[in-house]
């Protein structure tokens, strides 16, 4: 009877493909997503902001389109500084 294989340890030499990084540590790919994102952010806060400009009431919709707008410009912070691809592993 043959010998069943042997899985593998998980060791340094094993071939287990590891979870890359979204933009693999690309600077123009981050400053250019993260820079759109915060343009986003802005071109809704504008459009908000427009309406309240105008004298149209604040409602519910607009209080909802800043908050909006304003996680936009956080994500696109977020891409930007990269913490996760910062952190050191101990």
């Amino acid at each position: 009877m043959p010998a069943a294989p042997e899985a593998p340890t998980g060791g340094a030499d094993s071939s287990v493909a590891k979870p890359s990084p979204l933009f693999k540590g690309c600077w123009s790919c981050r400053l250019i997503s993260g820079g759109g994102l915060i343009l986003s952010g802005a071109y809704v806060f504008m459009a908000a902001r427009k309406t309240m400009r105008l004298g149209g009431p604040t409602s519910m919709g607009t209080v909802a389109q800043i908050t909006f707008a304003a996680s936009l410009a956080a994500w696109g912070i977020v891409v930007i500084a990269d913490p996760v691809g910062k952190m050191q592993k101990a």
